[in-house]
């Protein structure tokens, strides 16, 4: 890659870092299930808008009924879990976990495109896990039913990452990632539109409140899926995904610098584990993961 494409790449990866963050700031203040709504929902517009000005064809014919699944099985619910747990662990530990999502997509490709589990992927797999029980015994955050429960919701999230990865390559090779990504956004918000009106009683929307939404949805949503759509064009898929490996990195840096959450050595460690067992999974780069990244991610 060249270097602005490596500099494109730390920038997603910034971007989508930092979407933890803006999770932990609003979940608290207006509920969970209402920050995932209003990131799906401004999110997806921002696409549907670039949509019409560059006059996109997004083949709404031909696959909505496969944008809407994706839609609540790769966004809203992993959006919702994410946004549930953030009401409780620091947004580092959502970080972490949400790098788990390409070890899952590597156990479904097995079973069902019957991708064979080499030792190598066996090995990663192994790190990876080691590293979340390392993070949840080592971390800062006292273990108790709730915090389990939480950390438990970021990885049913990276479960259906990972499932739907499978899914997109057996159902979607056709379609064009920028609609996937627009197009389940918009529909999953459509559906969830009624969770609007759950929000908490005490739910203030001030100006900080209403600039981390935008924030989140248009930066951390719509222009982050343009950029990564770029890079897997620019750069192949192998170098856009690459994101995997540093979301983790700017998640800890982010939550560490505006948020006050302690780095401690269980974190580092448990961190470097599950990219090293990304690493064997896949390489220098992961080689699969879920079309729309959280963060993702492959992200959230």
């Amino acid at each position: 890659m060249t270097p602005r494409l490596y500099l494109e790449l730390l920038l997603l990866s910034a971007i989508w870092g930092s979407s933890f963050i803006f999770m932990r700031i609003l979940a608290p203040n207006i509920g969970a299930l209402v920050t995932a709504e209003v990131r799906m929902l401004l999110g997806g517009a921002g696409l549907m808008l670039w949509f019409i000005i560059s006059g996109f064809d997004a083949q709404w014919k031909r696959f909505w009924r496969r944008y809407l699944f994706i839609g609540l099985i790769n966004t809203a619910i992993p959006f919702s879990l994410f946004a549930y747990a953030a009401l409780t662990i620091p947004g580092s530990y959502s970080a972490i976990l949400n790098s788990l999502a390409p070890l899952w997509g590597a156990l479904f490709s097995a079973w069902f495109l019957k991708d064979a589990l080499t030792w190598r992927k066996v090995a990663g797999l192994a790190l990876g896990m080691t590293g979340v029980a390392l993070i949840a015994r080592a971390g800062p955050v006292e273990l108790n039913l709730e915090t389990l429960l939480a950390m438990g919701a970021c990885i049913a999230a990276t479960v259906c990452y990972g499932g739907c990865s499978v899914y997109i390559k057996l159902k979607l090779q056709d379609a064009k990632p920028a609609a996937i990504a627009g197009g389940s956004q918009m529909l999953a918000a459509l559906v969830f539109l009624p969770v609007l009106w759950s929000g908490p009683s005490t739910a203030s929307y001030t100006p900080s409140v209403l600039i981390n939404i935008v924030v989140l949805s248009l930066v951390c949503g719509s222009f982050a899926y343009l950029l990564y759509y770029r890079l897997a064009t620019l750069a192949g898929p192998i170098g856009a995904l690459s994101v995997t490996f540093l979301i983790p990195l700017f998640g800890i840096l982010w939550a560490h610098l505006f948020l006050g959450e302690a780095i401690t050595p269980g974190i580092v460690a448990g961190c470097a584990l599950v990219l090293a067992g990304l690493a064997l999974l896949f390489g220098r780069a992961p080689a699969a993961a879920p079309a729309t990244p959280h963060g993702g991610g492959k992200q959230a």
